[in-house]
Parts: C-alpha cells; sequence; structure tokens
C-alpha cells in the first residue's frame, strides 16, 4: 500500500525529519526519470488515493492510474469459479445464484466465503459444499459466528425479537427496499440479533426516496421498543448512529434539502493520522450550521414518525414474527414472507400466547440497563451491504 509511506507531506503529525517522509522524498528521487531506469516497472496500491502526495502522480512516476470497484455480477461470478476449483460443490450449488445473491462482496470476501462453506462441510462430514454451508458462510462473512452457547435472559430474548422484528417489518412494508433474506435473534459476532437483507441487483445510484426509507427501516428496531415493551433501550445506538448519518450526508454532501438546496457543506474527512491538516475548514455561517442540525432533525424525526405508523398499523404481524423468533430463534426469506401472508409457518408460536403473556408481566417496569453489550451493537447487520447501506 504505497499511502503507507507516501502520504502528503506537511500535513498532519510529524514534520520534514519524519521517517515516512524520509521514505517518501527517496522514493520521489528515484523515480524522478533523470536516471536510465527503463526495465524497472513500479507498480502500487492505494484506497486512499486523496491522501497521497501530488509528486507521486505527476507524469514519469504513478502517471497511470487503473480504478479497481467492487465486481459486478458478471466479476463476482468468474471470481467465485477461481475459487471453488478444488472444493467439491454439490449438485445444488449453484454459482450464479450465489454471484447474484452477494452484492458488494469483493474478491477476498468470495474466496473467504467459500473457505468458510468448505469448512462447515468438513466439520459436518459431507463430502461436498452443499447450499446449506454457503448460506451459513454468507452470514459468518457480513455479521460473524453466531454464539450459540451465550446465555441470554428471557427480558433480552424478548426485547431483541421485537427489535428485529420491527427492523423486518417496516422493511417488508415500504415495499422499496431489499427483501428481508433472514431474522435472527442468536447472538452473532458483535451483534444480539440481525435482520438481514439481499439486494436483487448492483445499484450504482442511491435515490431519495431509498435513503429516507432506509433511515425509517432503521429507526424499526427503537420505534418496535417504544410501542411493545414500553421503554428504550441502548440496543439502538447503532441504528441511530446510522441513520443520523445517512441524514447528514442527504443534507451537507448529496444536496437534498429542500431548504439548504443543492449545495455540498463541510470539507468532507480530516483525519489527522491519515494525512489530513488539525484544522478543518468549516465553510459555512453558523446560521446554516443551524438550519443544518434542523433538517437532520426533520429526516430522522419524519422517519421515525413514518416507521411507527407503519408498525401500528402492522402491529399484528409483528407480534407473529416476534412470536416466531422467540420460539425458534431464527426465521427464512420463505418463512418471514409466510408469516407476512398469514399463512403457516412450521414451529410457530400461538400469537394470543405471546400478547397474553406480556400483559401479565411487568416489563414496562424491569429495569433494561440489563441489556448486554452484544445488544448494543445489534444491529450492524441491519440494511444492504452497501452501505450499506455490507
Amino acid at each position: 500500500m504505497i499511502d503507507a509511506v507516501g502520504r502528503h507531506r506537511g500535513a498532519g503529525m510529524g514534520g520534514g525529519h519524519d521517517e515516512r517522509e524520509q521514505t517518501l522524498n527517496q522514493m520521489l528521487v528515484e523515480m524522478d526519470g533523470f536516471a536510465g531506469n527503463e526495465n524497472v516497472i513500479v507498480l502500487a496500491a492505494t484506497n486512499r488515493l486523496d491522501i497521497l502526495d501530488p509528486a507521486l502522480l505527476r507524469p514519469g512516476r504513478f502517471d497511470r492510474q487503473i480504478t479497481m470497484v467492487y465486481p459486478d455480477v458478471k466479476g463476482r461470478y468468474d471470481i467465485l469459479k477461481v475459487h471453488s476449483r478444488n472444493k467439491p460443490l454439490a449438485p445444488d450449488v449453484d454459482l450464479n445464484s450465489i454471484a447474484r445473491s452477494t452484492v458488494g462482496f469483493t474478491g477476498a470476501d468470495l474466496e473467504n466465503l467459500l473457505n468458510e462453506a468448505a469448512l462447515l462441510a468438513a466439520r459436518k462430514g459431507n463430502k461436498a459444499i452443499t447450499s446449506d454451508e454457503v448460506d451459513e458462510a454468507t452470514i459468518k462473512v457480513v455479521v460473524g459466528t453466531e454464539k450459540k452457547s451465550h446465555k441470554v435472559s428471557d427480558e433480552d430474548k424478548r426485547l431483541t425479537a421485537y427489535h428485529e422484528a420491527g427492523h423486518a417489518v417496516s422493511a417488508h412494508f415500504l415495499g422499496g427496499q431489499d427483501p428481508v433474506h433472514q431474522v435472527s435473534i442468536i447472538p452473532t459476532g458483535m451483534a444480539g440479533g440481525f435482520t438481514l437483507h439481499t439486494p436483487l441487483e448492483d445499484k450504482m445510484y442511491h435515490s431519495k426516496k431509498k435513503m429516507e426509507e432506509a433511515i425509517v427501516t432503521l429507526l424499526g428496531g427503537r420505534v418496535a421498543e417504544k410501542l411493545i415493551i414500553g421503554d428504550i433501550s441502548s440496543g439502538a445506538s447503532n441504528d441511530i448512529e446510522r441513520a443520523t448519518e445517512i441524514a447528514r450526508n442527504m443534507v451537507t454532501k448529496y444536496g437534498m434539502s429542500d431548504l439548504l438546496g443543492p449545495i455540498t457543506l463541510g470539507s468532507g474527512e480530516t483525519e489527522v493520522f491519515l494525512g489530513k491538516d488539525y484544522n478543518t475548514v468549516r465553510n459555512y455561517s453558523e446560521d446554516i450550521a443551524k438550519d443544518i442540525d434542523k433538517e437532520i432533525k426533520r429526516i430522522v424525526t419524519e422517519g421515525f414518525n413514518r416507521c411507527e405508523d407503519i408498525l401500528t398499523d402492522h402491529i399484528d404481524k409483528l407480534h407473529k414474527l416476534a412470536a416466531y423468533l422467540i420460539e425458534n430463534e431464527k426465521i427464512d426469506a420463505e418463512g418471514f414472507i409466510a408469516l407476512m401472508n398469514d399463512e403457516e409457518v412450521d414451529n410457530a408460536c400461538d400469537e394470543e400466547d405471546l400478547i397474553s403473556s406480556e400483559n401479565n408481566s411487568d416489563s414496562a417496569d424491569t429495569e433494561i440497563e440489563k441489556n448486554t453489550s452484544e445488544v448494543s451493537n445489534e444491529e450492524k447487520a441491519s440494511g444492504s451491504p452497501d452501505e450499506t447501506e455490507a
């Protein structure tokens, strides 16, 4: 990675005697073009082109640049073919299907997916990798490893079930979001549960409508806690952070605010350790800063109210899904659609039993502070990988 030694000189930490600047100076001298090194080709890679010293990119040095983006569906299929050469695949494994369902995956992610699937198949004693191992490996790559031995109290289990059900139900009835692939309340990775969406196609742009709907979906967990539990927990902290970040980008980066208009506000990223300055330049006034805060609050609040309306109108679906999750801990796409269509799902517990148990419990008076640290980060997997939105 050339940015390890080639960051912008005179910015951030250190000075002219910084060892990285001395290394960069020597590199620039060797590549100045005065010496005859015609048989030497220098290749370098970076994912932070913006912090490189301009002298590295002038003609005669790294003047030919090739941009490597995330692979499309054809690229993912070709990558999967390469990494599956020496791995026995069962007849039910379709590389085309895997390529379509792994939007946002890099080549390394796809390699890791097949390696994890092979390890899972070996642990089960299978002679070939089946679609079940591929699905389990996909979740492991995106979210993390399931902690099935982790003990979760009934209170936390119920809280997580309604939280995840809020995400899934709000996304389903919005209509414009990626379909729900799986919902789980098993602690996985750093999350106490997750709602996984599968993008249907590669996307280059995000519309204002889609971003507003993403905020609604992210707030589904907090709204469900408020409506059903009667209290709110720290489990929605990451959801709120991501929703606020989307709203801030809509206002300051994408020009999607009717009040402020199509202008960019702020100077973007300013990480001092990655080659930026200590001092940031704010290119707007105090009055504009107040308007930015008001617009961000308006967008997030409207998303919250919209989500509250959706879950209130479909409260029966919320109870059904939470009841199923409490009983079975996870549900796949087919089972989720069946529940939303009021169809029978195997092993589903009675919704009336759950509601009656809620009325007899004093859950509204319990201390939500008992919530585990895993629940506080549970929605890192919610939504599409492209923000993610991966």
